[in-house]
């Protein structure tokens, strides 16, 4: 039976990850309500991740994946601007290679932004698995929201990537060649101009590794710390902080990246 679709395009940027990949599609395979189209953006992997995608490509009906394929590596930001590029729904959804979605994440996401459409911007709560499991079949009519404002977003990045949906033609995009909280300076830009953000109060995705000190671009915790700093920066040199809000949030960044150190150090 064909599924029922919504008017959302899925986008994962892809590096080095054919052990996860497909994975990750079939949690978008199994939504109760599936995106249009799903768009896998290679970032020059350089080993057989690119084939790894095609081959899902012909696994699933034609036309459901579309695999774009960067001529040089340039970052998840830049990977995600590509697969933006390209969607034609009003509504894009990002996922990471490694991680999954609940099944009904894109049915009580979207058909929330359907009834808010004020709403340029939602994430949702993100937990971690290590087994298989069996999921909560949540009501989508009955669940909390709490608005993010620029204040609370400033102290936190409160959206996680694998959890956001937004509208399409929001003229903002992650910044080239920025590596690292490239996705947290997006969020900030979007609020800072006065777009609206929500963050719905149910576990809609998953990830298979701590958020600290494990692989990926989460094991680089002074990597990700300076990224954060540069963050800030780039508000501040655009106006959008004041001189004494900057210093303050470089220094409670400072407090917050030492914890995250002490943690992962006491866990190895």
């Amino acid at each position: 039976m064909t599924k029922k679709t919504v008017n959302v395009s899925a986008i994962i940027p892809c590096y080095r990850c054919s052990n996860t990949i497909a994975r990750a599609v079939e949690s978008i395979d199994q939504q109760s309500l599936r995106p249009v189209d799903v768009i896998l953006v290679d970032d020059c992997s350089g080993d057989g991740t690119l084939n790894v995608l095609l081959a899902l490509q012909e696994r699933y009906p034609q036309g459901w994946i579309k695999v774009i394929a960067l001529k040089k590596n340039s970052g998840p930001g830049e990977a995600r601007n590509a697969g933006w590029e390209i969607s034609t729904q009003p509504y894009v959804a990002f996922l990471d290679a490694d991680d999954s979605w609940h099944p009904q994440k894109i049915e009580v996401q979207y058909c929330w932004m359907m009834k808010h459409p004020n709403v340029d911007i939602t994430g949702h709560r993100c937990v971690e698995l290590s087994v298989e499991h069996k999921y909560p079949v949540f009501r989508i009519d009955f669940f909390r929201t709490h608005n993010i404002t620029k204040r609370s977003l400033l102290l936190g990045n409160q959206l996680s990537t694998r959890s956001v949906m937004l509208k399409r033609e929001i003229p903002h995009r992650f910044q080239k060649g920025k590596y690292y909280a490239e996705d947290y300076l997006l969020w900030l830009e979007i609020v800072c101009t006065g777009l609206s953000a929500q963050k719905i109060d149910l576990p809609l995705a998953y990830l298979y590794k701590a958020p600290y000190g494990e692989g990926g671009l989460s094991s680089q915790l002074l990597k990700m710390e300076l990224g954060e700093l540069d963050t800030y920066l780039r508000l501040w040199r655009s106006n959008k902080l004041t001189s004494v809000t900057y210093l303050l949030l470089c220094g409670w960044s400072l407090l917050r990246f030492l914890r995250r150190f002490l943690i992962v150090s006491l866990r190895s």
